[in-house]
Parts: structure tokens; sequence; C-alpha cells
């Protein structure tokens, strides 16, 4: 997942040009392959074994049509592109003529972000509804359709924003925790690696070329909008029973507001229980789990709570 290009100002979203072709020369050469957004569900359940990568844009900022466009077009690297329509035409955002460019070139999904981009995890469900549905009429006004594709602000949800999401039609919707997709993943809230200044540095984009998904049946508690009553939450990850070594896992939590190995065990062979000690402080919890591979590989799995002041 990407936000800006060339825009040093804003070093949490951004990632340097020179930086950015250098990572698809990485891609390149690891024989990884980009999904177009159209064979997405086929890319789910064929050639399971097989490395692909879905390349994601997220708010619609200029510097990506100027800087990154040109590049991806050239090269014919299909992506979803997703936009929160309150901001088009506004200063730095791209406008409906240059959507509409990428929108008919064959190589892009134009995906829905919102309307507002408010932080709507905390808003009331009418609320969320009725900015959602705004968006969904413009997107059939400006592209005549509404895309199957949603995009949380923030990358955060609720078990309520995200039934929301499913009942307006959404097909599948993206977060911000890190991990890697597979067909065991929820369709709704489906993981991302977020690539910027810090966290798209050359060396750690090679590591995240080597994951592998981890898969579940189901994580608990189900919903990531974390009441101050129920923090710290008790969380359990119920994998399938044929992960090799599972027993070697380890898991690292930011609870407390300081990264730590979180103590884990294991209700029979395949259910881990992750004990967090302090509580989440600030506006994400995030737990990630990882298990070394042969080959360099690494599988990995994301959670990120978002922290209620109530």
């Amino acid at each position: 997942m990407y936000h800006r290009f060339n825009e040093t100002k804003y070093p949490s979203t951004n990632i340097q040009l020179d930086v950015f072709k250098e990572q698809l020369k990485i891609i390149e050469s690891e024989g990884i392959k980009f999904i177009h957004p159209k064979n997405f569900k086929q890319s789910l359940s064929q050639n399971k074994n097989e490395r692909k990568i879905l390349f994601t844009v997220d708010d619609g900022l200029l510097s990506f049509y100027k800087n990154a466009w040109p590049i991806l077009k050239k090269r014919g690297i299909p992506f979803i592109l997703f936009v929160n329509t309150q901001n088009v035409g506004s200063f730095n955002y791209m406008n409906w003529d240059q959507i509409l460019e990428l929108y008919n070139s064959n190589l892009v999904e134009i995906g829905n972000h919102s309307h507002s981009h408010e932080y709507l995890v905390e808003e009331s469900p009418e609320n969320i509804k009725n900015d959602i549905v705004k968006s969904i009429k413009i997107f059939e006004n400006k592209l005549g359709k509404n895309s199957e594709f949603f995009s949380y602000p923030f990358g955060e949800y609720s078990l309520e924003f995200k039934n929301i999401i499913k009942d307006l039609g959404f097909k599948y919707a993206f977060g911000q925790h890190s991990g890697v997709i597979d067909e065991t993943k929820d369709l709704w809230e489906l993981p991302r690696f977020p690539i910027n200044e810090k966290y798209g540095k050359i060396d750690r984009f090679k590591t995240l070329m080597k994951t592998l998904p981890l898969k579940y049946k189901q994580i608990t508690p189900e919903d990531r909008y974390l009441l101050q009553a129920k923090n710290p939450p008790k969380v359990n990850i119920e994998f399938y029973k044929n992960i090799t070594n599972l027993k070697q896992i380890s898991c690292f939590s930011n609870e407390g507001n300081k990264w730590r190995n979180s103590k884990i065990s294991f209700k029979n062979n395949n259910n881990l229980e992750i004990e967090i000690a302090e509580k989440f402080v600030g506006e994400r919890g995030r737990i990630n789990c990882s298990l070394r591979e042969n080959g360099g590989f690494w599988r990995w799995l994301g959670i990120q709570f978002v922290i209620s002041d109530k």
C-alpha cells in the first residue's frame, strides 16, 4: 500500500521515487507477478503456491499521478487506486479527468475509500452508512458504477463498520494491518503492507518479498474496535492444523506503547493464546506473529486494534 511519491514533507506516507524504482526491480528479480484487480477472486483460488502482489494506492494524491503513474503505465503494472470522493479535485489531489484517464487505461480499478475520509470508525452506524452511500452515488455518477473494492480510512474498522461495508455490496475491504492474503482470510478485513520512508527501506522491502501467509480459521476478539473495559484483550488465534513447526511461532505487540515479545501458549495443538499483559495505549494496538520457513521465507500475520477512549 502506497500513498505519496517524492513528497519528503510527509515521510510517514511518502516513498522516494528512486527507492520505488528499486522496489519494482526487486519484485521483478524475485519473479513475483502483479495481480490485475479484475482477477483478484481467481487469484485466491488458483495457483495458490504462486507468489503474487496486489498493488494498491490510497487517497488519489497528485504526486502519485505525476510521479508513479507514468512508471506503472509504461511497465503495464495493474493496481487499485482508492479514492475518497470529497477530496477529488482539491489541492494536491487528482481531479476526475485524471481519475478517468486511469480508469480507462484497462490497468486500473478505482476503489472506494469513503467520501469524507474522516475517522469513521468512531462515528455512529448511521453516519458511517451515510458517508459511504454518498461516495457510492458519486462513483455511479462519475464512473458509471461503484467499485467492489473498499479501503477503510486510516485502515481502521470495527465489526459494525465491516458489516456496513458488506451490506452495501462491497466484495472486498482492506485495512492497513500487515500480512499476506490467502484464500482463508476474511474478505472484508484484508491485510496490506504499508510502504513509506520508514517501512519501505530496501532491506525491509526485500524481507517483505519473502513473506508467506499464516492460515487461520478465526481470531478473537472478532471486533477490532477495543473498548477500555476490554483493554488489554484476550487474544486467541485458531490456526489450521497442517502448519509445519507452528510451535516455533513468535509474536510481538506494542502493549504499553513499547514493542516487546509477547508471552504465548497453545491450547490443543492449533489454538494460540497471546497474553497481553499491559493495556494498549494511543490510537492503535498491534500484534505481529511470524514463523520462519526454509529458504529465508517467513510466515506473517498482523492484527490491529483501534483503541477507544471510552
